[in-house]
């Protein structure tokens, strides 16, 4: 099959390169750890993707921003499914939390498009350190 001048190719192949390998399981570990921690803490995508492409893939971190927004969909439905048959979800608060993210992810989006690498990795790190500080304290 032909889209956009790549050629993508339908079906199971054996994989021939060790490079080839080693960097499929690398996809496959990165999305088995951000979906344990999406499942257990309802957090992945930024604490694990993020980094872990950055560093792991040498992606860059625009890229791996707006990645881990689209990675976080699929793993956010299914952990919700599981939160929502055992009742753990109080939706009062839910539906209240999703306006303000509603115009927060908007908000954010629209920020990437105009910070520069650099300081998108600051702000970045000062979140996560924030985030182990509370949750040790």
């Amino acid at each position: 099959m032909v889209m956009n001048n790549y050629r993508f190719q339908l079906g199971l192949k054996k994989v021939k390169s060790k490079g080839l390998l080693a960097k499929y399981t690398k996809y496959i570990i990165i999305g088995i750890v951000t979906g344990m921690a999406n499942g257990l803490f309802g957090s992945g995508g930024g604490t694990i993707a993020v980094p872990a492409m950055v560093l792991l893939l040498d992606e860059e971190e625009h890229i791996a921003h707006a990645t881990a927004i689209s990675i976080i969909l699929p793993l956010t439905v299914v952990s919700a499914y599981f939160y929502i048959s055992n009742s753990y979800v109080d939706w009062s608060l839910t539906l209240k939390v999703i306006l303000g993210g509603l115009l927060g992810g908007y908000l954010g989006a629209k920020l990437l498009n105009i910070c520069p690498s650099h300081i998108l990795r600051k702000i970045f790190a000062v979140f996560m350190i924030a985030a182990a500080v509370r949750m040790i304290f």
